[in-house]
């Protein structure tokens, strides 16, 4: 329960913003609350904000009544700085408009966009943004601009603060600002001329102290994220500039981003990678040192080198897509992951040949081998991006993961790279990995630490304090170069960098922010030990998701991360009820049982993509199957397993609902039937489904028609779904997608095979969604049964028109049998036998979570392009959301995920998918006709025998 302050301001606040968007509560302050640091604070009110205007209103109203308010985004940042024990204020996902210059030559974005999203917006022109974190898929441009986030390749030359164009900002006392309009600074100017002249004088007086121009001189020419940007005071002389460039790296601290316009930067297509493995840490530096004179000689051009030692190679040796001869490598061994691009082939090859001579001198136990091959240098640079997760997947379940991010002056790179791991030594941490930037210096180490016990609380901060003084005092590089000072350098940012320019820092925090209430606690903070204070645990809590160490990675994944909770969330909430079931708080962990039974059961789609963002392959969905299990009765076991075996019923059941809807549809008319069922729904309070004008028409199939004897046979099952669900009421198609599917085989020049009992089988899907395993693995055995037989054991190919059946008959079939969707079989059969002419008509096709997770997204892309020259893929959907049936039951799911579709399939005249209840939901959120891919591929082919 609020209290004082916080009661009025709630009160207040709600009377501006709607109070759905309010929380309070324990389960959202806490998953909310939550981000990837080792730190943790639960907020008292979290406000999630999709405009300027909201988070406007909350400064003001948090400035007049003295509470500390706190800004997040997406929540990937790892020094503590997202995190609040007050207000913390949420960029929501709406939050996300952008506008590209006429050139493309600068793009304006608001905070909640990803740096994914931004290059995405950005690849048709061959640009994108210059920062790029390895967490550029999840985190957000706020995030990026405030932390001052870098990456592989930016190096300090193209990040946020080397790239900044303008800013619209909201001050901590409510004013607004935007750099590039003269009137908005005009107007700053009337209203904030003391400061201004402040902001100058801290300028002049830092350009005057000649030692203290010098000391920011030297230290931002490597990557520095340690306290604030003091670099804008001597590199601008217009305020403006001073003021902007302030706000990069500020975390939160000085202002709230509402807009950031950065200058693109070139896309260059043409690269090549290598991953080179050097006998010891030391000649690997040694070589990178080499490489970096010579790049700032102009000798060569090189974008990024990657270092990796022989820990972080063991962290993923076991990776089935790694070399297998990485396991024989010895104990020394160094890797550096090397990247080149030109503008085109033949200067790429020039730049590989300079490379290979500079490196001539270096001691490599294998030969160099650069890859121009996208799909390999794409899979080296994943596993230099899933390093951080993967070591967290093997800690001792319990503890938290560790991540360090340091800098050195190059010439320093090697004696101080060695000193650090003899610190792990020293401090018994030999599970600790290196890895990183090393052309700029920038080293992450990554251990896991246990923060449950005293003693080992101590040991860390025996061992920070060590690395502190190695890093800043004796080596005079960065305590952070790139993840932001947080909390957990804040207590340091003195011994880095002096009094002097510490109390500058101090005095810029207290111009902008004078009464300390933006973020406190972050970058400027007097208490010494606040790096050992409020430290996050990891309790386990189910061995489906303990190895999570909550990066975020998979949330602009997930269906519901703008309605509910996210995967990570979900995680974080299963972990604080087991932590008070252990505890013996059963009351306590009942309740929050209770406020998560909606937020992470049923609206979780269960769709798994989650597992496809994860570094180490957490699948939340299968969480949420087990604890549905866990939730069943034996009367709903009982039912269920009715059901399976009487499935025929089932469907006749199935068909005569949506004989009945569509019935009334055509009685009451489309308006009054959704006046109808809307009120059923409220008067049933949501038990009943929702109906859409897409909703299918029942069909019964015959299977039973003529066929002539052919060479060519191919067993198809159709979906349970395509046996009783058809074409809706206002589908232009003429036929059903079974007819559809027999003309093509036909076409194609097969006999086609249907198992026996059809009327009765179904790969197990809709009962294990809901977690009815024994009913679903009764199913899946019969359907596995009946293929086997229908095949003649596996020597026919079997087709199922509906991907996630496929996938799951794929997963869960002890025999191995070829399986195809519809996706696979047109690129593996279809294409042999029958002759394409692409249409000119624009279309746009989407991507199941299945398909996804079975790696045909590229595929389907290429069956798209095979039957069209104009295809629409919507960048921002990934999973529609309707998860079998929850669509009807709960259609907030549906819509959360589809919101962007009818935007971004804007111009299409026709849509195509591979499953029905998918295909339901496409069509009501887009006005497009969603239907098989087969429905297109059927369209442009003829048999090439013709």
């Amino acid at each position: 329960m609020l209290e004082g302050k916080y009661k009025q301001f709630f009160d207040e606040i709600s009377t501006k913003i709607s109070v759905e968007k309010i929380f309070t509560d324990k389960l959202h302050t806490l998953a909310y609350g939550t981000d990837a640091s080792f730190y943790r604070l639960i907020p008292k009110i979290v406000i999630k904000t999709d405009n300027a205007k909201e988070v406007e209103e909350i400064i003001k109203l948090a400035n007049t009544m003295n509470l500390s308010i706190t800004f997040r985004a997406g929540g990937t940042s790892l020094s503590g700085q997202a995190i609040s024990d007050s207000i913390l204020i949420i960029t929501s996902r709406n939050f996300s408009n952008f506008k590209i210059s006429p050139d493309a030559s600068f793009i304006s974005l608001e905070p909640a966009l990803t740096g994914a999203q931004a290059n995405g917006l950005l690849a048709r022109y061959s640009k994108k943004i210059g920062p790029d974190p390895a967490s550029i898929n999840a985190a957000m441009i706020g995030g990026i601009a405030a932390n001052n986030a870098s990456g592989m390749c930016c190096g300090i030359s193209q990040n946020s603060y080397k790239t900044l164009k303008s800013m619209k900002l909201i001050f901590a006392d409510g004013t607004k600002l935007d750099t590039a309009y003269e009137n908005s600074k005009n107007e700053f100017r009337k209203t904030h001329k003391d400061f201004l002249e402040d902001l100058k004088s801290f300028s002049n007086e830092t350009k005057s102290n000649e030692e203290l121009r010098e000391k920011i001189e030297k230290k931002f020419k490597i990557k520095n994220t340690c306290g604030y940007s003091l670099n804008s005071l001597i590199d601008f002389e217009d305020e403006f500039e001073i003021l902007q460039h302030l706000i990069i790296g500020s975390e939160g601290t000085l202002a709230f981003i509402e807009e950031v316009t950065y200058y693109t930067v070139e896309d260059l297509k043409d690269k090549a990678s290598a991953l080179i493995y050097f006998k010891d840490m030391e000649e690997a530096c040694n070589a990178v040192t080499k490489l970096k004179l010579a790049k700032d000689s102009k000798q060569i051009i090189i974008d990024a080198v990657e270092l990796m030692d022989r820990a972080a190679l063991r962290s993923i040796e076991n990776d089935s897509s790694m070399p297998k001869y990485i396991k024989d490598f010895g104990d020394e061994v160094t890797a550096l992951l090397i990247e080149t691009r030109a503008i085109n082939n033949n200067n790429l090859d020039i730049q590989i040949e300079q490379i290979e001579k500079i490196l001539d001198d270096f001691n490599v136990v294998r030969d160099i081998y650069f890859t121009k091959d996208a799909k390999e240098y794409n899979l080296y640079w994943k596993i230099r991006k899933d390093l951080f997760p993967a070591v967290g997947a093997v800690r001792v379940i319990g503890t938290t993961v560790i991540i360090e991010d340091v800098a050195y002056p190059i010439e320093s790179l090697a004696v101080a790279t060695l000193e650090l791991q003899g610190l792990f030594q020293k401090y018994g941490y030999t599970e600790a990995i290196i890895f990183g930037h090393a052309l700029e210096g920038n080293f992450h180490f990554v251990f896991t630490q246990d923060f449950s016990d005293k003693k080992e609380i101590e040991r860390y901060d025996n061992l920070m304090n060590e690395v502190v003084n190695s890093v800043a005092v004796k080596y005079q590089g960065s305590l952070k170069a790139e993840h932001g000072t947080g909390r957990n350098m804040a207590a340091f940012v003195e011994v880095e960098w002096g009094n002097v320019a510490y109390n500058i820092m101090k005095r810029i925090k207290n111009l902008f922010d004078p009464k300390g209430l933006l973020n406190p606690g972050v970058i400027i903070n007097d208490d010494k030990e606040a790096h050992l204070k409020n430290l996050k645990t990891l309790p386990a809590t189910n061995e489906i998701v303990d190895k999570c160490i909550e990066c975020g990675f998979c949330e602009p994944t997930c269906p519901s991360n703008e309605i509910t909770l996210t995967p990570r969330q979900r995680i974080v909430i299963n972990r604080e009820i087991s932590r008070l079931e252990n505890l013996g708080q059963k009351e306590e962990a009942q309740e929050y049982k209770e406020l998560y039974q909606y937020d992470g059961i049923e609206t979780c789609a269960t769709c798994s993509l989650c597992s496809t963002a994860c570094p180490v392959k957490i699948d939340t969905g299968n969480l949420t199957k087990h604890l549905r299990a866990e939730q069943l009765s034996s009367k709903d076991k009982s039912i269920a397993n009715f059901v399976a075996n009487n499935f025929s019923m089932t469907l006749s059941g199935v068909r005569f609902g949506l004989k009945s809807s569509n019935i009334m549809h055509k009685v009451l008319g489309t308006s009054n039937m959704q006046k109808f069922t809307q009120t059923l729904r409220s008067f049933t309070k949501n038990k009943t489904p929702k109906w859409s004008v897409t909703m299918p028409k029942a069909i019964n199939i015959n299977i039973n028609f003529e066929q002539k004897q052919k060479d060519k046979k191919v067993v198809y099952f159709p979906s349970c779904l395509n046996r009783a669900m058809g074409l809706n009421s206002v589908s232009k198609e003429e036929k059903e997608l079974f007819d559809i599917t027999v003309e093509l085989l036909q076409k194609a020049g097969y006999q086609i095979i249907f198992p026996n009992n059809l009327a009765n089988l179904c790969c197990g899907m809709p009962f294990s969604s809901k977690g009815f395993n024994d009913a679903s693995h009764t199913k899946s055995s019969e359907l596995e049964e009946a293929l086997l037989n229908a095949s003649e054991f596996g020597e026919y190919p079997i087709l199922c028109d509906t991907s996630p059946c496929t996938k799951k008959m794929i997963e869960n079939f002890s025999h191995k049998l070829s399986i195809y969707e519809p996706i696979d079989f047109t690129l593996t059969f279809l294409t042999k036998y029958l002759e394409f002419t692409p249409i000119n008509e624009p279309i746009t096709i989407h991507t199941t979570c299945s398909s996804r997770k079975m790696n045909l997204e590229e595929k389907f892309k290429e069956v798209a392009y095979l039957c069209s020259t104009n295809v629409i893929i919507p960048s921002d959907v990934k999973c529609c959301g309707f998860a079998g049936d929850r669509g009807f039951n709960f259609p907030e799911l549906n819509d959360s995920a589809l919101r962007y579709l009818k935007e971004q399939t804007n111009g299409a005249k026709m849509a195509f998918s591979t499953s029905k209840t998918c295909e339901i939901g496409l069509s009501s959120h887009s006005g497009l006709d969603y239907n098989s891919i087969f429905y297109l591929v059927n369209q442009v082919t003829k048999s090439k025998s013709l």
